[in-house]
């Protein structure tokens, strides 16, 4: 064989195998992700409350997106179409999702009109609306790690991630990469405002997918909690009937 031979034969399978090789380092990296930190934990179960239907609602053993209308949830109507738009629509196939707004009792009237602007698009089948007393709206707010108090109608334009165990999720540290390089001092994330459709586009539906994904490789037993990559398991988390 000559030289020449043997200099393009080691060409080709440098090419051929330089791509596999790249691909195998890529590899143990592909599902670092950072997990969504726990913010607070023991949320209060929500048992002082019921549905339209007046069934018991429930936190425990659901993903659920807890939110607060008020008296007057007409008034949120802004957050409520974000709320569906952005994080409903997207995640409303997954196992034990849940959206669940808290709503003081005599706001019945309200809600169907609120209701109706909402079914315009689509059935709100993983959606619920629960009544309850203003102490134990109170309360169960008291229970979450919030950084702004409710308005004096009990209602909120901030949202909360609640998982299975009734933690709230949320991020430790939300500083930029550019902050945390400049040495910023780092600050938290523990609700979304559902008025900033960025904040509720990028942050609250990037830790959806995070905490979807968390749940489904516990299911699998693939679950590692050490720290990952949010930008690799958009492709990886599937709707789930």
């Amino acid at each position: 064989m000559t030289t020449k031979r043997i200099k393009k034969i080691s060409i080709l399978a440098i090419l051929f195998f330089l791509p596999v090789i790249f691909l195998l380092f890529l590899y143990p990296s592909k599902h670092n992700y950072n997990t969504l930190d726990v913010i607070a934990n023991n949320i209060i179960e929500v048992s002082a409350f019921i549905d339209e239907d007046g069934e018991d609602v429930f936190l425990e053993n659901n993903l659920t997106v807890l939110g607060f209308f008020g008296s007057q949830p007409m008034d949120k109507s802004t957050v409520a179409s974000n709320l569906k738009e952005l994080i409903y629509d997207k995640f409303k196939g997954f196992k034990r999702f849940q959206i669940l707004i808290i709503i003081p009792q005599g706001a019945e009237a309200q809600v169907k009109l609120l209701k109706k602007e909402l079914l315009k698009y689509d059935e709100l089948k993983y959606w619920s609306f629960a009544y309850g007393h203003e102490q134990d709206i109170q309360k169960l707010y008291n229970s979450l790690n919030a950084s702004n108090n409710l308005e004096p109608n009990l209602a909120t334009d901030h949202v909360f991630i609640i998982d299975k165990d009734r933690n709230q999720r949320g991020r430790l540290d939300d500083r930029t990469e550019r902050q945390v390089e400049k040495q910023e001092g780092a600050y938290g994330l523990s609700s979304y405002d559902c008025i900033k459709v960025a904040v509720v586009k990028n942050k609250m539906s990037e830790d959806m997918r995070i905490l979807f994904t968390e749940y489904r490789q516990k299911r699998k037993g693939t679950f590692d909690s050490t720290s990952r990559r949010a930008d690799d398991i958009k492709t990886e988390v599937k709707i789930e009937d």
